[in-house]
């Protein structure tokens, strides 16, 4: 197994922490997993869940939902809207890598969060519950002592699982205003629900409602003597066997351009090869889409097409606009249009005060974004910020590694 570090932008505009845990071949096909209440991505039931799943050739995002873990936020901000949220936007970033999730695992109140969240998630073939509650309200137990003087005060610190956490009253309100039951009856999506007889934290019989609201096609799978955390390893790896035998009836490897020996490549993967036409001239396959590449007449070319570095400028255009999109609709922004104008250059070093390299040329790429909508200054401010959280952004502005391998290294046939 290997695993990816995956940042991307929450719900609510934070930028989130994951990991991407991948097998060592071709995956078959992708999952999303949700971790428990006041837990992160690290808990031992969803590290040991994501490694067994790469086992059989699943590859696994496991995120920390905002304010939690290693992402950005306040957990005292958060509630299961926002978890739900969260949720969305990780799939959206799987997607955008070509790794659309079609599995949704969750765990505990995640597992009563993926319920929520698969609906909006056409990609999704199939859901799988752990421990989950049958309502997000059922957490309150958890600090029940504290609920009147929340209330009463707005908020209160509280001690989950041995830390303590400020909750507020928007929370109690959120989890009293949720209607999972008709959810889960829209579902309509395959459903796995696994929970322990002996569950102390979250009884058997929110299973039962579960699977009382659900449609068929729906599994429940008794975990016997397991706790609440799937703490021991062979638990973990009990429930990790049953989801990658379960999911294998319902994941569509063929949607996933998975099967390379027939010669199909991964969507998302991209081939590029010479076209024939003139000295530059280049064919560029992404999944479906075809695409030309060459360079200007001024240096040879023939201006069949873009040239790359006009490619690198657009696939940044195109994020910092669709992120921004995204968030504005989530936050309800009045953001009406959204146009992306950029440009490269090669500059002196010294010119850049910011750069930590001060002799040579560095590359500059100057985006200039267009915000069209009735927005006062507060917010278009924010919106540039929320620009520099666009994946594209991100991964030309940290740290990479590019692999250079010959075809025959990674499997591939030379010549013709």
């Amino acid at each position: 197994m290997r695993t990816e570090k995956l940042t991307f932008v929450g719900g609510g505009g934070e930028t989130l922490a994951g990991r991407l845990d991948l097998p060592d071949g071709a995956a078959q096909a992708f999952a999303l997993f949700a971790h428990c209440f006041t837990c992160t991505k690290d808990i031992y039931a969803a590290t040991q869940i994501a490694r067994a799943l790469c086992a059989h050739g699943i590859g696994v995002l496991r995120f920390d939902f905002t304010g939690l873990g290693h992402s950005e936020g306040e957990f005292a901000n958060t509630n299961f809207s926002s978890n739900v949220a969260d949720l969305v936007a990780a799939a959206g970033a799987m997607a955008a890598q070509g790794k659309a999730a079609q599995i949704l695992i969750g765990h505990s109140l995640g597992g009563a969060a993926v319920l929520a969240a698969a609906i909006d998630l056409p990609n999704v073939k199939g859901v799988v519950t752990i421990g989950a509650p049958a309502d997000p309200s059922h957490v309150a137990h958890l600090f029940a002592e504290d609920i009147a003087t929340i209330m009463q005060d707005g908020e209160a610190e509280v001690c989950l699982a041995g830390r303590p956490f400020k909750v507020k009253k928007q929370f109690i309100d959120d989890i009293s205003d949720q209607s999972l039951k008709s959810k889960i009856e829209m579902l309509h999506r395959p459903l796995l629900i696994l929970h322990g007889p002996r569950d102390e934290l979250v009884s058997v019989d929110n299973a039962a409602a579960i699977f009382t609201s659900a449609k068929h096609p729906k599994s429940f799978v008794s975990l016997d003597d397991a706790d609440h955390l799937l703490t021991r390893r062979k638990d973990a790896a009990y429930v990790a066997d049953i989801i990658a035998s379960w999911a294998g009836r319902y994941i569509e490897p063929d949607e996933q351009g998975i099967d390379r020996d027939l010669g199909t490549e991964l969507e998302g993967d991209v081939t590029v090869a010479e076209n024939g036409n003139g000295r530059f001239g280049q064919a560029v396959s992404v999944g479906r889409h075809t695409l030309v590449a060459d360079e200007p007449a001024s240096v040879g070319g023939q201006n069949q097409g873009p040239a790359p570095y006009d490619y690198l400028l657009a696939a940044l255009g195109a994020c910092t606009s669709m992120t921004l999109r995204l968030y504005a609709d989530r936050k309800k922004i009045a953001l009406d249009k959204t146009v992306v104008h950029l440009s490269h250059a090669k500059v002196h070093a010294q010119d850049c005060a910011d750069c930590e390299t001060q002799s040579g040329k560095i590359d500059r790429i100057e985006r200039r974004i267009e915000l069209h909508g009735d927005l006062d200054q507060a917010t278009r401010d924010r919106l540039l910020e929320i620009a520099d959280k666009c994946p594209v952004h991100q991964t030309l502005t940290r740290d990479n590694q590019i692999i250079t391998l010959a075809a025959d290294e990674m499997g591939g046939a030379g010549g013709d």
